[in-house]
């Protein structure tokens, strides 16, 4: 990244992806932000975010915000969410997002998905498998496309979510039977890590907090650096 360059962010309103944006900012680093709607417009532009409105869902507004003057070095994208007329922006709008970055020549797509996608549907439990398995599924067709994109990629699994302070302990495995939680400020700083980082290249990574496994605590953690 040189000091021209921005970060995309899609997702920047809320949880994880506020998390990044501010923690890219604390960085020095340029950052754009997709938003649909202008809620959280004021707090990200008083942090110095480059902020610019559309829709996920929708491809034009996406190719207009990522094709902007802004040279854009890497997208980062944790959106997901409820449906909207029948489609969810967990496969759709980031199908939309994946398809932009290629055509700008983006270098890198760091994608936040989900521990119980893929092949880490064996980490769940039956119950929170049931609970999840629609947007699972969605989530697991946005990583399928990334991977046969031809981008640079990172595919990042978090845990269950909790919205308190970073801690300190998230940490990255390849290890796609462990389960567990971390917190949204965690999950941030992981994200922002895997961005300068040729070992986070090609990978997908489960990401969890080493003091909050579920069952097995004995697992190889993925050094970034």
């Amino acid at each position: 990244m040189n000091t021209e360059s921005y970060i995309f962010v899609a997702g920047a309103s809320r949880g994880v992806g506020r998390e990044v944006v501010k923690f890219l900012r604390h960085q020095q680093i340029n950052v754009k932000a997709l938003l649909r709607t202008p809620d959280t417009r004021p707090e990200l532009e008083a942090l110095g975010v480059r902020v610019v409105m559309g829709d996920a869902l929708d491809i034009t507004a996406v190719e207009q915000a990522i094709f902007g003057p802004e040279p854009i070095s890497a997208v980062i994208s944790t959106i997901g969410g409820l449906p909207k007329d029948g489609e969810r922006a967990d496969y759709l709008g980031n199908l939309h997002l994946i398809d932009a970055a290629v055509k700008a020549g983006v270098g890198k797509f760091i994608l936040v998905s989900s521990i119980g996608s893929g092949e880490s549907v064996v980490a769940l439990p039956p119950q929170a498998l049931e609970t999840l398995k629609s947007v699972l599924v969605e989530k697991e067709k946005a990583e399928q496309h990334l991977i046969n994109s031809g981008l640079n990629y990172t595919i990042i699994r978090p845990g269950g979510l909790k919205s308190e302070p970073a801690t300190g302990n998230g940490v990255l495995t390849e290890n796609y039977r462990i389960a567990g939680t971390i917190h949204r400020a965690d999950v941030a700083q992981l994200v922002c890590d895997c961005l300068c980082s040729e070992v986070a290249n090609h990978r997908i990574l489960s990401a969890i907090d080493r003091n909050m496994t579920y069952g097995q605590s004995d697992f190889e953690i993925l050094n970034l650096s």
